[in-house]
């Protein structure tokens, strides 16, 4: 029987449940085709535990992927609480760097456990827009970019970076790439 969506797990329950998550984005990216039985044994958890947490490979993926891309999305205010805005925002597109690169190898996982496009760019949607208009609010506010910028221009602007190869010398690549988009989304500004 599953738990309702909305009923706290039970301590041990959580922990199996974040155990078996840490494990299969590991195993996922390092091989997308990692059998879900030794995602189990490697959490220590048995074959019952994991199937009533994921009951489908999609399921697992689509979890590991929701819970990543949360992570990420939850900096923004971290961040915020600590750093100008500009420098937040920077900062903020780095980390989105990072994930995306490290994360590269989870593309084939997901690719396999998903049949309907846009699933996936349905699931992280939500939180990265969320963390993109808080920050690009907190510029406008502050006046260290343009007025009138949407998430969507913001992302559209950081497309070049699903561009580049995980699998080369990325970061010097990235963070002129970085450094470019932030000098467009400051030109104009009415604080500079």
């Amino acid at each position: 029987m599953q738990p309702k969506k909305d009923a706290p797990l039970r301590s041990d329950a959580q922990r199996n449940r974040e155990r078996i998550l840490e494990v299969a984005l590991a195993e996922l990216t390092r091989a997308s085709d990692t059998p879900l039985s030794a995602i189990a044994k490697k959490a220590g958890v048995g074959q019952g535990t994991f199937y009533r947490n994921f009951p489908s490979r999609e399921a697992l993926v689509l979890e590991v992927y929701r819970y990543e891309v949360q992570q990420v999305a939850d900096t923004a205010t971290q961040l915020l609480a600590c750093r100008p805005p500009d420098r937040a925002l920077r900062e903020w597109m780095d980390r989105l760097a990072q994930y995306a690169m490290a994360k590269a190898g989870l593309a084939d996982a997901m690719r396999q456990a998903t049949s309907s496009r846009g699933s996936l760019a349905k699931l992280g949607h939500g939180p990265v827009t969320s963390a993109v208009t808080l920050l690009l609010k907190a510029n406008e506010d502050a006046g260290t970019i343009r007025p009138g910028l949407t998430p969507d221009d913001f992302v559209l602007a950081i497309a070049g970076l699903w561009q580049i190869d995980p699998h080369s010398d990325w970061q010097p690549r990235v963070a002129r790439l970085l450094d470019l988009v932030m000098d467009g989304l400051r030109a104009g500004a009415p604080g500079r």
